[in-house]
């Protein structure tokens, strides 16, 4: 005996057969490609704070294109400390991605120009990612999209879902706006995540496109570029058109990104009035520009639906203002008690959306519960309803993206328009009714507080519908 352990003739031959087998019938993970597109417009103050997000992902991006477009600050300056190779220590290991800058000068296409730049850079990637640059996303935000859009052929983009930071606030006009428009996402978000997840819109904050579904909507729309500068609202035009392209659209379950907020009125009003117009301008029946109407459009069924409420809104409260002064000058104003119904659903309802943030606060609540602040939050909204409807039937010809642009550094007086009208109008009402016969006063109070109980009573019914919707485990 040599003590050697006898071996079975041919069994290594027989493992490594096995081995190799194996490696043949194990099936190839294919990892997509993502390259993100970050165009960046004066964001030397948030840049680094959206790159470091982004390097902080559980998936990190394929590559990462800054395109500085138009700057006038330190934003180059900033993102060039990324600029290279990163290697990031992950749940799944090590990741490895590259970040580009590219400062593209004076760009008359601003926006659109620079994700026009972008797209050129990563038309080779199986997804294109967006995001704005003052845009944070959640940790696990970028592996969400891509698990979710891997998960269907058919999606042709997904948006995450939007919320706004209010930790860092300060004064009290910040902390209300900032608690009015977190309001306002978060109504916006549950509503879209209720009907079948699908997304009329897919803001350019943080969202993930199929490069796929960009090369079909050039080739239908005849473009060179998947970005236009006709919509004052690109995200918005895209988006139906990978709709027509026959992809979907939707909004992400689990995804999401904290994005810039407005903290004055004047950058409010000047941001809210350019997403109004481009809305109408999606909207209306005809050809503006280059951009042709498509009001029956499906993605646009809701922006009807928004826009018919806010005339609702805005009518009921109308017609409350000038009946209650009506009354109280002839002191014919009875109280009943059933009129506390619409405040309470109001609340109610304003209630259950705090309550559905994911980051709700202590802000949030009391936005909801005081009924002040939403009401003149809403007010505020209808300055810039009647302003964006104003512009589009004056035919305008206004630089909404400039507007907003110079609103933002405190610049122009557009936002106090409405205020000022709405006293003209008061002050009008008052003289005129002042001048009427009290008789003829009494019969129009007689005629119009039945009308506006009607119509208030349909409100508040509907709001309690709302208030008894299922959210089915969806977090805004």
């Amino acid at each position: 005996m040599n003590g050697n352990v006898p071996t079975h003739p041919g069994l290594g031959e027989t493992n490594e057969l096995a081995l190799e087998l194996g490696e043949l019938l194990d099936p190839v993970v294919y990892r997509p490609t993502v390259g993100c597109v970050v165009p960046a417009y004066n964001e030397g103050e948030s840049i680094a704070a959206v790159l470091d997000s982004l390097l902080m992902q559980t998936r990190l991006p394929d590559v990462i294109h800054v395109v500085v477009n138009n700057t006038t600050d330190h934003t180059v300056e900033v993102a060039s400390h990324y600029s290279g190779e990163q290697v990031r220590m992950t749940p799944s290991g090590p990741q490895v991605t590259e970040v580009f800058v590219h400062d593209i000068g004076k760009n008359p296409d601003k926006k659109v120009g620079a994700l026009n730049y972008g797209y050129a850079l990563v038309e080779g990637c199986d997804y294109l990612l967006g995001v704005d640059g003052d845009t944070t996303p959640q940790p696990d935000a970028v592996e969400r999209l891509v698990e979710e859009i891997e998960s269907d052929n058919r999606i042709g983009g997904i948006s995450a879902i939007y919320s706004i930071d209010d930790s860092a606030l300060k004064g009290p006009m910040a902390k209300f706006l900032i608690a009015g428009q977190r309001a306002q996402f978060a109504a916006f978000n549950m509503q879209n995540l209720l009907k079948g997840r699908n997304m009329a819109v897919l803001g350019g904050q943080f969202s993930i496109f199929s490069t796929e579904a960009l090369r079909a909507v050039m080739e239908d729309s005849h473009q060179r570029t998947p970005w236009v500068k006709d919509s004052e609202v690109e995200d918005s035009l895209l988006s139906l058109q990978i709709k027509s392209a026959g992809y979907l659209t939707k909004i992400s379950a689990q995804a999401r990104a904290h994005v810039g907020g407005m903290e004055t009125l004047r950058a409010l009003d000047a941001q809210q009035v350019k997403w109004n117009f481009g809305a109408i301008d999606l909207m209306w029946p005809g050809q503006r520009g280059d951009t042709q109407g498509q009001p029956l459009h499906p993605n646009l069924r809701l922006r009807w639906f928004e826009h018919l409420s806010m005339v609702l809104n805005l009518l009921t409260r109308g017609m409350f203002i000038v009946l209650l002064v009506g009354a109280l000058m002839i002191d014919a104003f009875v109280f009943y008690a059933w009129w506390v119904l619409p405040p309470m659903a109001a609340v109610l309802l304003n209630f259950r959306v705090a309550h559905s943030m994911m980051d709700r606060g202590r802000n949030d609540y009391l936005f909801a519960l005081l009924i002040f602040p939403a009401e003149l939050y809403m007010i505020i909204r209808f300055g810039h309803f009647l302003r964006a409807w104003t512009k589009f039937f004056s035919r305008q010809q206004t630089d909404n993206w400039a507007a907003q642009a110079k609103a933002e550094r405190g610049r122009g007086w557009s936002y106090l328009y409405p205020f000022l009208i709405f006293g003209v109008i008061v002050g009008i009402f008052v003289a005129v009714w002042a001048q009427i016969d009290i008789a003829v006063r009494s019969d129009i109070l007689a005629a119009g507080w039945p009308i506006l109980g009607v119509v208030t009573l349909a409100q508040t019914a509907f709001m309690f519908l709302k208030i008894g919707k299922r959210y089915r485990g969806y977090r805004a």
